[in-house]
């Protein structure tokens, strides 16, 4: 069975060509359009700026939500570990969006002969002098780090699924090399104006090129990682308990905080009509998100899950992502309320099957981030449902794929999965040799 699944990833190794080479064979130019430049006054060039700078620090701010909600659903032994990746990981996605990843995201059309955008360190050279020449609502350097701050995301979303026995050697060579090229080749097929834009295909801020791209990197890696141990003993599902649910909600909240930027910032401008209705769309989703997780957990589980509550309000966030400033937000409630009922028949689904994801992170960024997708063509009157299907299935077969290859030569060559002994002392001291908690740790006698 084993060699059959590993035959099985070799395959899939062809599936990403399917979509790759129609890229590179392609004649027309579809090089990323120019904003159409718009005569506006100096001032609002300036407000339309600082707005995507103001939305790039609240994008910021959300990487310390995703270490302290991912911190705060697992175990004390291991803080210290998930707080280095959720470093580390912004920084490797900041670095390798600049090196590579900007340069191979815009233009779509990348071929082989100039597909890393080598430019100095991967940013145009000249962009220190573009300004309203780049775009009517922001400079270059602006685009650059504001969607440097989305490439980083990709990455964290897998370190929550895989947290508490990834070895974090091998965890940072796979979020370099998915930062690095994964994400921005499919990025490019939609926001570098490619071939899934050409289709129709419609992703507002990210359901499925944020998080989606996310989720499949992480149902690759938990599946050949495997459960924690002790998770699923002679049939039984074991629960794990986070050390702190205050923790996991600051998180919580801080991810909320900061997805005003994330989906307020790709209005791309500072329009009050389109950041507002934006604003307001996407609230809506995670409230009702909140609301359709706690009558889900109430009613199945017999009493209300505060964690699947926590997940609920990102469910929402996730799946209006997608289309925040085309659904209403009468719509947007209904789209939030299925994705926070959703979350929690994923979440118990996922551990049936023995998927062990500590936080939830397959269940919110991968199924509401597909569910959100599905929802701009249903909801919305300016799109269908045919290219929202296909701009889902690319994703899948493409980062799935990819993510699983990545991860496959890792563990056969350097290994993913920390020994048994560091996994029950703890990743902080196996890996770090230090505790987040001085004093707690209980040592086994050797």
């Amino acid at each position: 069975m084993k060699k059959g699944k590993y035959i099985l990833a070799i395959f899939l190794m062809a599936l990403p060509l399917l979509f790759i080479v129609p890229e590179i064979l392609a004649q027309e130019d579809t090089i990323k359009t120019e904003t159409t430049k718009q005569e506006i006054s100096a001032e609002m060039f300036t407000i339309n700026n600082t707005w995507m700078l103001v939305a790039t620090l609240l994008v910021f701010i959300m990487h310390l939500g995703f270490g302290s909600l991912e911190a705060g659903l697992t175990r004390a032994k291991n803080t210290v570990n998930i707080l280095f990746k959720n470093t580390s990981i912004l920084s490797i996605g900041i670095l390798t969006y600049a090196l590579i990843g900007f340069g191979l995201m815009y233009p779509s059309n990348w071929c082989i002969a100039g597909w890393l955008g080598w430019a100095g360190l991967g940013i145009s050279a000249e962009g220190a002098n573009l300004t309203r020449a780049y775009n009517s609502g922001y400079t270059y350097w602006t685009d650059f780090i504001f969607q440097a701050m989305f490439a980083a995301t990709a990455a964290t979303i897998v370190s929550g699924a895989v947290a508490e026995r990834i070895k974090l050697g091998s965890f940072l060579i796979f979020s370099t090399i998915y930062v690095a090229f994964i994400y921005p080749i499919y990025g490019s097929w939609k926001w570098g104006t490619g071939w899934l834009n050409t289709l129709g295909f419609y992703d507002f801020a990210g359901s499925t090129i944020v998080h989606s791209v996310g989720g499949w990197g992480a149902l690759a890696g938990v599946i050949l990682l495997g459960p924690r141990l002790g998770k699923y003993v002679n049939g039984n599902i074991k629960p794990i308990m986070g050390h702190s649910m205050p923790l996991a909600t600051i998180g919580v909240f801080l991810l909320w905080l900061g997805w005003f930027g994330f989906n307020g910032g790709s209005v791309l401008s500072a329009d009050p009509g389109s950041v507002s209705l934006v604003f307001v769309t996407t609230t809506l989703a995670a409230v009702a998100g909140v609301m359709g997780a706690m009558l889900a957990s109430w009613v199945v589980l017999k009493k209300p899950d505060f964690s699947m509550v926590l997940n609920g309000s990102l469910a929402g966030l996730v799946s209006i992502t997608a289309g925040a400033n085309v659904i209403s937000p009468v719509f947007s409630v209904i789209v939030g309320a299925l994705a926070g009922i959703m979350v929690v028949f994923s979440v118990i689904l996922f551990d049936k099957i023995k998927i062990d994801d500590p936080v939830g992170a397959i269940s919110v960024h991968l199924v509401c981030g597909i569910w959100g997708t599905l929802a701009v063509g249903i909801f919305s009157p300016a799109h269908s449902l045919g290219p929202q299907v296909i701009g889902i299935m690319a994703a899948g077969i493409f980062c799935f794929s990819s993510a699983f290859i990545i991860f496959l030569i890792l563990k056969i060559t350097i290994g993913i999965r920390v020994s048994k002994k560091e996994e029950m002392i703890g990743l902080d001291i196996g890996e770090h040799g230090m505790e987040a908690y001085s004093g707690f740790q209980i040592f086994t006698s050797q």
